[in-house]
């Protein structure tokens, strides 16, 4: 059967798996998660930890975390030349990529999420947060931005997973305030703008805001709570 992605929302990063399936282009379907309500049972017996994104796989499996995610649907896309071969030096280059992007840009971006997790009359805390949010992703922004100063793409000669889950958590910047992306790191609106009008990104976006949403891949509509309870009981 088509694999099912639990994604969540507002603006989560398993945005980037959406975009990523699309240009991938075989069937799936989506399973929306709002990550400020009650998590499903249903959703517990697919991760435990309630965290998105998460995915049954075609073979009734499952299988959770963004990178784990992204190289299963890499691994079926080598003809689209979304992923690489393991062992070759394009692949290390990828999965050296999106450590990079999981481990520094979006945690240190992080920090700035967590500030609101505090209460409200913690504005001490909420201001060191957002600093050290701040201070940290600028560097990671500005390497990013030099890697794109001598490629086109995060990784390898064309759009790959990397390019689909940096565009995902990259415009966290502005979504906390932290940054003027377009004035601060031009380098790298450029490449957010070049993936914003692509096809796959638009739909994800459509996705997220319950909007009027054409599907360029194989999206094949949304799982009910039922359709997932029959499936995992399978």
């Amino acid at each position: 059967m088509e694999p099912v992605l639990f994604y969540g929302v507002p603006h989560g990063c398993s945005f980037g798996s959406i975009v990523a399936l699309e240009w991938l282009g075989q069937p799936y379907r989506l399973h929306r998660i709002d990550m400020m309500a009650k998590r499903s049972g249903t959703f517990a017996k697919v991760n435990p930890l309630g965290q998105t994104p998460a995915m049954i796989t075609s073979d009734g499996g499952t299988l959770t975390e963004s990178l784990a995610i992204l190289h299963n649907i890499a691994a079926r896309g080598l003809d689209k030349g979304l992923g690489f071969v393991q062992g070759s030096k394009e692949f290390d280059q990828l999965n050296w990529m999106l450590s990079y992007l999981h481990t520094s840009l979006h945690s240190d971006l992080g920090y700035g999420w967590n500030a609101f997790k505090l209460d409200d009359s913690d504005t001490l805390g909420r201001d060191m947060l957002r600093k050290m949010a701040r201070e940290k992703a600028a560097k990671d922004y500005a390497f990013l931005q030099g890697v794109l100063d001598n490629s086109e793409w995060l990784a390898g000669d064309s759009k790959t997973v990397a390019d689909a889950y940096f565009i995902g958590i990259a415009r966290w910047g502005e979504d906390l305030g932290l940054f003027d992306i377009a004035k601060e790191f031009p380098g790298i609106h450029r490449h957010m703008a070049k993936l914003e009008a692509d096809p796959a990104v638009i739909f994800a976006h459509a996705i997220e805001d319950e909007a009027p949403a054409t599907s360029s891949g194989g999206f094949l509509g949304h799982s009910t709570l039922q359709d997932l309870d029959v499936r995992l009981a399978a």
